[in-house]
């Protein structure tokens, strides 16, 4: 493996921009009640929202895993990020205003609002599992890699707790207040250290992808062949759009910034905002990322290609920037992923169990749970390379598990008859499914594409959920009430817009998003 120097003048930017963080994240924790420390108050503005989704989305495991595969088959990994966006349009239209007005903390929280316990508990149960063993530890593992190639000497587990440790200094006082405000300044840390990464990779072959995109080579393409092995064009429109939901829309890590907002509206407004910047990694990571083919050619991992940029490019005072910028991917998600558990923990089974329990016996499991998770994940972090095939079943699995959910969420907000029952029969349909493709993948659908895999997945889910509720009475009218779309709400809605000024209607920001998106398509069809 390649290792690079560092010099004093990077290692005091980096050693400021940690107290800084650490420092603003204690300066802004809430910690008093349930209301401020997991959902830090319900009073964010839509642009704290907006660029705090950004940085929680943004990982150090996205730079280095975009940009390899940018590297490796082109742009055609900035597919999940475009549609992505179309799908933030549909959550924060449709979904939003549901989740907010039930007042809720957590996503499986919603669930039981619109079904029962079980689907909660189930849930609940597989994102702390996730977050734990693949988010967390493996947001740690990928940074303490980062790291290796500057001190090779250094050890692995140490790397990794001091990350855990710095992650945890504000994350566990101050509660959601806290990652939301220190995510503001990693968040445009991050995109300054990409932009500059950007602009040298252009200086110096910024002509080798120009060439490939006048000769309209493949590797430039967003819109693939079906038979492509990166993203078939059919993938984009059956698969990517269910996986974007799950991600985008029943992803506590993500929401819960959203559920954070003063209103109904601001929270769309920082989902629209988040759109927007989310549409700039096409220039600012899949992009450096294919130039880096032109050049550094024969990398032996595609892993290598977004610190080769970082040790080959950058002088001297930038590298101590891009390693913040770094080092912001890995804190921020981090953040996000260890507050976001802790409240699955807190609100779905201790609360659950202890009804009783006060504000302050709350706040002060949520602060145990974020101690004991960050243990966990930093002791087993060192042991992923270890486990590599093991870790990549697993992923695989959750990617399977995905499709069940959203189906029960989307008939279970769009269709008023479904009821607890199917909903968990379709959740346990959708285990057993996740653990058969496993082994019997290739001889039920051959070579067939995973994004192909999913809509049957989708399907077969729907159906259970739908037929088991049929066979059973309807549900209740209060399981109704704020977890169902309503087309009269919507359009009541929709005139009280036109009161304001287009520039204050998210409906104007969202279509010209969705134009935004468009255009990318069809310039690099």
């Amino acid at each position: 493996m390649e290792t690079f120097s560092i010099g004093f003048i990077d290692i005091a930017i980096l050693i400021l921009y940690v107290l800084l963080i650490v420092w603003w994240g204690l300066k802004n924790g809430k910690s008093s009640d349930t209301q401020s420390y997991f959902l830090a108050g319900r009073s964010m503005p839509w642009w704290i929202v907006g660029l705090s989704l950004f940085a929680a989305s943004i990982s150090s495991a996205t730079l280095i895993g975009q940009s390899g595969d940018a590297y490796h088959t082109g742009l055609a990994v900035f597919n999940y990020n475009l549609t992505g966006v179309i799908v933030m349009v549909f959550f924060a239209v449709f979904l939003l205003p549901l989740y907010i007005r039930s007042k809720i903390f957590t996503i499986p929280e919603f669930l039981e609002r619109r079904f029962d316990k079980r689907s909660r508990y189930y849930f609940s149960a597989i994102c702390i599992i996730g977050n734990i063993f693949l988010d967390a530890a493996g947001a740690l593992y990928a940074g303490a890699l980062i790291i290796r190639l500057i001190y090779p000497e250094a050890n692995l587990q140490l790397i990794i707790l001091i990350f855990a440790a710095l992650a945890a200094s504000y994350t566990i006082p101050g509660g959601l207040s806290s990652v939301i405000k220190t995510e503001l300044i990693q968040a445009i840390i991050l995109i300054a250290g990409s932009v500059i990464l950007t602009f040298f990779c252009f200086q110096k072959r910024g002509d080798y992808f120009i060439d490939l995109f006048q000769k309209g080579d493949m590797l430039t393409k967003l819109i693939r062949p079906l038979n492509d092995p990166a993203t078939p064009w059919l993938g984009l429109i059956v698969g990517m759009p269910v996986l974007g939901i799950y991600f985008w829309a029943n992803n506590q890590t993500l929401v819960q910034r959203v559920l954070s907002a003063k209103s109904v509206d601001e929270g769309r407004k920082g989902i629209i905002l988040n759109g927007f910047i989310t549409l700039t990694t096409l220039f600012i990571i899949a992009i450096p990322g294919l130039i880096s083919r032109g050049l550094f050619p024969g990398l032996a991992s595609p892993d290598m290609v977004y610190p080769t940029m970082v040790i080959r490019l950058l002088p001297i005072g930038l590298l101590g920037i891009i390693l913040a910028a770094l080092l912001s991917a890995l804190l921020s998600s981090l953040s996000a992923i260890l507050n976001s558990t802790s409240t699955l923990f807190t609100m779905d089974f201790y609360a659950q169990f202890r009804p009783n329990a006060g504000h302050k016996k709350m706040v002060l499991t949520g602060k145990i749970t974020s101690l004991i998770i960050i243990i966990i994940a930093a002791l087993w972090a060192p042991h992923i390379g270890k486990f590599g095939s093991l870790l990549k079943y697993y992923q695989e699995m959750l990617s399977y598990i995905a499709p069940p959910i959203v189906a029960a969420f989307l008939l279970g907000i769009f269709g008023k008859r479904v009821n607890g029952n199917g909903a968990f029969a379709g959740l346990i349909i959708g285990l057993l499914m996740a653990v058969f493709l496993l082994f019997f993948r290739k001889t039920l659908f051959g070579n067939l594409h995973f994004l192909l895999v999913v809509p049957f997945l989708l399907l077969i889910s729907m159906a259970v959920i739908y037929s088991v509720s049929l066979g059973s009475r309807k549900p209740e009218a209060e399981k109704l009430k704020d977890t169902v779309f309503s087309m009269s709400d919507l359009k009541k809605e929709w005139r009280g817009l036109s009161a304001g000024g287009w520039y204050k209607n998210y409906l104007f920001w969202a279509m010209l998003l969705l134009f935004s998106s468009a255009v990318i398509w069809i310039i690099f069809r």
